[in-house]
């Protein structure tokens, strides 16, 4: 009998534990930048601390547990109503939970799903006005051109970071964008994570914000997205954070600049072009941003638009 109720108290336990959590799981973050949070349970996610609990019981150690000291006797009931009592209490906190976990997760996603259709409405109506402070001092400068053109560099992010080839966006990134982001992917490579993206769409992008300073032109952007977004191991494959079906959607604040009195080039801007905007040569940059043929570094700005900034807003 002693034994039974030790197995039972150890069951338990083991129970409250699962459910604690279900509740208080800590997120972890990913996507381009380590911007996304994973709310949903996962059983990786908990399954290796629990080599550091004990299971240690010596049943046979005299220990009465008619006394008052066992977990039921702690909340004054015992047996077998002690144990369904405790489990129906626990089942309701979970259910309770996770209900206000929907609830939240619904009333949130309608708020996004408003603030969204009111920014689009915004951004439309700044459009123009931008588009012509721009056309100021460069003539050339075409929004459809320049939004088509920094959506696919959002998306030529995301594949690289998947892939684990931050190299091949070298020459969309600003020295200092290029190099955070290349510290925390090697985050990822050496605790033997992927961070899969998967179905990456951009719903739309607009014109947000054109200043200068100094003898910088600075134009932001805003870019609305939706992809699946998750974390494997590299070696097992298996789903440690995220889910493999759920998209998620999500809104970004990119922001690129140039050097001051450079002028758009005629012909549309491509994510695939290798050659140096300075000599013309096909060329790898190197990781300082420099041509190999010229030595022009051409990642600040100098002959044409780089990312400076990437963030979740």
């Amino acid at each position: 009998m002693k034994k039974a109720l030790s197995i039972i108290n150890v069951m338990l336990i083991l129970s409250i534990t699962i459910l604690a959590v279900f509740i208080f799981e800590k997120p972890a973050f990913a996507d381009v930048g380590s911007f996304e949070s994973y709310d949903s349970f996962s059983s990786s996610d908990w399954g290796s601390d629990w080599s550091s609990y004990d299971y240690d019981y010596d049943y046979d150690s005299g220990y009465d547990y008619g006394y008052g000291l066992s977990l039921f006797n702690l909340f004054g009931i015992g047996g077998v109503p002690g144990i369904i009592i405790i489990l129906v209490i626990a089942f309701l906190v979970y259910k309770k939970s996770n209900r206000n976990k929907d609830m939240y997760r619904r009333r949130n996603e309608e708020l996004m799903r408003n603030r969204r259709t009111t920014q689009t409405q915004t951004y439309e109506v700044n459009e123009g006005t931008i588009e012509k402070r721009i056309k100021e001092t460069d003539e050339l400068f075409n929004k459809e051109e320049f939004i088509s053109w920094a959506k696919d560099v959002f998306v030529k992010l995301q594949e690289a970071w998947m892939n684990r080839e931050w190299d091949s966006i070298r020459y969309f990134e600003s020295n200092e964008l290029f190099e955070m982001h290349k510290k925390q992917l090697q985050g990822y490579i050496d605790n033997h994570q992927i961070n899969m993206m998967e179905r990456i769409c951009v719903k739309s992008a607009h014109l947000y914000n054109f200043t200068q300073s100094g003898d910088k032109d600075i134009l932001t952007i805003v870019l609305n997205s939706k992809m699946i977004d998750y974390i494997i191991n590299d070696e097992t494959r298996e789903v440690i954070k995220g889910d493999t079906t759920t998209e998620r959607h999500n809104t970004y604040k990119l922001i690129f600049i140039r050097k001051t009195g450079i002028k758009t080039k005629p012909g549309m801007q491509t994510v695939d072009t290798k050659n140096c905007p300075n000599c013309g040569a096909p060329t790898e940059i190197t990781s300082s941003g420099k041509c190999e043929y010229c030595g022009s570094v051409i990642t600040t700005g100098e002959f044409s638009w780089v990312l400076t900034n990437l963030e979740r807003i």
